[in-house]
């Protein structure tokens, strides 16, 4: 073979000849998520390697998420790595790591705080019903819905359950929302609350004896999983993990749960995930729909968490900063600061960071009970 043909064969086997629209318009678009993750520190441990996926899934015939012809043959190396996000591994051992990070002390201290944690799923119930009448199957409806929960293993185990073909818009607009809740919370905040409401300072939080904290992990997965079974894996794991943390005992296995182990998972979980959004399937108009819902999902769960902290405040006769309402949507800790954010401004001197994390990790426990409520009626 001549010189001249050689480089005729290589050209005719690279994937520039095989490169479409598609292919480099999403080539561009996680060059774009990288850019965000890199430059921005938008999310970065997640939509880093979510981009990144993206890319390698978009390299004409590079082949990484192609299944195998048959039995002898082999598949791509992301495609064996994606089953541990399409049989709900992933996300479960991300919410052990979660759990094992995850003070639950500001939620023991104030029980009232699940109410205002559950009330910030009220955008998951507003999305599903928006999504049903726009024509979405009640398990596609309840995929897209679980974004307003702002958890993004949530949202990737319940759609690769309910809507698997939907995994890729989804997941990007989750963790998208979540990485511009500073961006978008404030307005709403502000927006559903004065500044008379804004200044108020919360009392010091009771101290939690260790007895408390060792319980309740316990307490939780009994009555959860005896309530709805089909939650198991996700409140199962997160309290394992929060068990790990608050017995004592384990030390070695709670560090293992909130480092080794999480940052393997998050590399494979993200890198998988982004590899799912090839350009052919991605480039619909229902993905800017979805995307859509995601954002009204996230708001009205804002709206609905926020709303029901001016409920508390009047309840409570002014005792209860409505601000911490927001932090109830599972963006952990990042929600819990922008309410602290939106404090100070109204008050240099009023700290509502442990307040707001008692709705916050109450917003973990939510969005988990809501996806097994979605998975145990649709799936």
């Amino acid at each position: 073979m001549s010189f001249g043909n050689s480089l005729l064969k290589l050209w005719e086997t690279s994937g520039f000849t095989a490169l479409s629209w598609q292919s480099c318009v999403m080539i561009a678009v996680a060059c774009v998520l990288l850019y965000l993750a890199i430059g921005r520190k938008f999310e970065p441990l997640l939509l880093l390697p979510i981009a990144f996926g993206m890319l390698l899934a978009n390299l004409p015939l590079a082949g990484l998420m192609q299944s195998p012809p048959d039995e002898n043959a082999s598949g791509g190396l992301l495609y064996y790595l994606y089953i541990g996000v399409k049989k709900g591994i992933y996300p479960s051992l991300i919410f052990m790591g979660v759990g094992a990070m995850t003070d639950f002390g500001p939620l023991i201290a104030n029980p009232s705080s699940l109410l205002l944690g559950a009330s910030a799923q009220f955008g998951i119930g507003c999305a599903f019903i928006v999504a049903s009448a726009l024509g979405f199957t009640p398990q596609e409806a309840g995929a897209i819905s679980i974004v307003g929960g702002a958890d993004g293993p949530t949202a990737i185990y319940l759609t690769t359950i309910l809507a698997p073909h939907l995994l890729a818009p989804i997941a990007i607009a989750a963790y998208s929302y979540m990485a511009l809740i500073p961006l978008i919370q404030p307005p709403i905040m502000r927006l559903l609350t004065t500044k008379r409401e804004r200044v108020i300072k919360m009392e010091q939080l009771r101290s939690v004896s260790k007895a408390e904290r060792v319980c309740f992990p316990v307490i939780v997965t009994i009555l959860c999983v005896l309530l709805l079974p089909s939650v198991a894996p996700l409140i199962g794991m997160l309290m394992l993990g929060n068990l790990l943390r608050e017995s004592g005992v384990v030390d070695r296995l709670s560090d293992t749960a909130q480092n080794t182990l999480m940052n393997i998972v998050v590399i494979f979980l993200g890198t998988t995930v982004g590899a799912t959004a090839a350009g052919e399937t991605f480039l619909q108009p229902q993905t800017l729909g979805i995307i859509a819902l995601g954002l009204f999902a996230f708001m009205f769960s804002t709206v609905g968490g926020t709303l029901f902290g001016k409920l508390m405040c009047w309840v409570t006769k002014g005792r209860v900063n409505p601000l911490i309402g927001s932090a109830g949507v599972s963006a952990v800790p990042m929600a819990a600061r922008v309410s602290q954010i939106e404090g100070m401004k109204a008050n240099p001197g009023n700290y509502l960071l442990m307040h707001a994390m008692g709705p916050n990790v109450a917003g973990v426990i939510g969005s988990a009970v809501a996806a097994g409520i979605l998975r145990a009626l649709f799936g």
